[in-house]
């Protein structure tokens, strides 16, 4: 059974590891080897990971099965695009899987969690962005009730890539339980 917690400073290592890892997994068949290596450079370093999970304004889940780490997902609070229609919106900035979890429930569990811990920070709506040519990711967000609303380009090194801007509106704790 996989467990979700918070990752604290001494996962930086392995969470870049997993980052970097399950990055490449997805998209390193649709991007360069150039493109692929400048990218997770610049955001998934050791460094980068312990800096994110000491930043106050997010928040790193971490999915594992018998203390290895098999997924991860990142929240974050901060600027909030215009076309977020929120008072106080998170954004789910990375959610990602080992593949070999894939369908098993990893990514729901890690889902939910965010969903709550936005709940619980009383935000009125979560947001992401997707690659559009990941299908599988979208239905998945679908699934949960997210829907596009507009789109942005996500670099990967130097190539340029249109992105989906998917958004989820969140009832309060009361709300929610009634």
């Amino acid at each position: 059974m996989s467990t979700i917690r918070i990752a604290i400073s001494s996962d930086a290592l392995q969470l870049s590891q997993l980052a970097e890892s399950t990055f490449r997994t997805t998209f390193e068949l649709s991007n360069t080897a150039e493109n692929m290596a400048l990218f997770c450079k610049k955001n998934y370093s050791e460094d980068i990971q312990a800096s994110e999970i000491a930043n106050s304004n997010m928040l790193t889940f971490l999915c594992e099965d018998n203390g290895r780490m098999i997924g991860f997902a990142q929240l974050h609070w901060g600027d909030v695009p215009i076309y977020v229609a929120a008072k106080s919106a998170g954004e789910v900035q990375r959610l990602y899987v080992a593949e070999n979890w894939h369908g098993k429930g990893v990514a729901q569990q890690l889902m939910n969690s965010c969903i709550e811990e936005i709940q619980r920070r009383q935000s009125d709506a979560i947001w992401l962005g997707v690659w559009e040519h990941n299908p599988r990711a979208i239905s998945f967000y679908k699934k949960f009730g997210f829907i596009e609303v507009a789109e942005h380009v996500f670099t990967v090194g130097d190539d340029p890539q249109r992105d989906i801007i998917m958004v989820r509106a969140i009832q309060s704790v009361q709300e929610f339980s009634l």
